[in-house]
């Protein structure tokens, strides 16, 4: 018997009828009549989302930059790692993770690397998010720096050693799914000594335009940019 590798099929179910519950400002509730073959017909309801992108950020002394932000469904003042939405048509997801690092955290990367993908809640959401491994920081001019509006304005930034921030994680005193699932994930990747990064630009199938930029893991300007392991 071949051994075949471990991964999720991509392995979409006919759809008999859709339709658009509530359309939002970002997403939209959506309900599906699905044929699961042999299981029946049945409806399923989602949050439609663009997708999204986030930056683990390290510095030359393996710490990680975090940024606080209210969160109103959980109530919470949470600690991150810079993210951002799909919205730019077009935009290859690594530029959109640098352009959310320049944004929320005032920072440029000189070495970009893939970290791990995630589907946060395939349940009831379909949102897919790529997350990146940005080394070789430096600070962004002040008169180059973003003006963070909403629930951005005045946003906490912290410089944080990759094992304290596990060390919380663990303790259960960080919760955010992202920046949980990515920072073990980064100090799984360090204690392998980064050999089984991906490159930046690797295809991303899941992606929710996935005809667009990434389906087949290029983009026009080709990895010059961003660094291997």
């Amino acid at each position: 018997m071949t051994s075949q590798p471990l991964q999720d099929d991509l392995d979409p179910q006919p759809v008999r009828h859709s339709e658009v519950v509530m359309e939002g400002r970002v997403w939209e509730v959506v309900r599906d009549e699905v044929d699961l073959g042999d299981a029946g017909t049945h409806v399923r309801e989602y949050v439609r989302h663009p997708g999204a992108v986030a930056v683990v950020a390290l510095d030359d002394e393996d710490r990680v930059c975090l940024v606080q932000q209210y969160r109103h469904p959980i109530r919470t003042r949470d600690w991150e790692i810079p993210a951002g939405l799909l919205d730019v048509a077009g935009e290859p997801a690594w530029k959109a993770a640098a352009r959310e690092l320049h944004e929320e955290a005032d920072l440029t990367a000189g070495r970009w690397d893939l970290l791990v993908d995630l589907h946060p809640s395939p349940g009831g959401l379909d949102e897919a998010i790529r997350v990146f491994l940005a080394r070789d920081v430096q600070s962004v001019a002040e008169d180059e720096r973003h003006a963070r509006e909403a629930e951005e304005h005045g946003m906490p930034v912290a410089w944080v050693a990759l094992d304290d921030v596990v060390a919380a994680v663990l303790a259960g005193r960080l919760q955010n799914g992202i920046l949980v699932s990515s920072l073990l994930a980064a100090h799984v990747a360090k204690e392998r000594g980064w050999r089984d990064l991906r490159p930046h630009d690797a295809p991303w199938p899941q992606r929710p335009d996935a005809q667009g930029p990434d389906a087949q893991g290029s983009d026009a300007q080709g990895s010059g940019s961003a660094g291997g392991a």
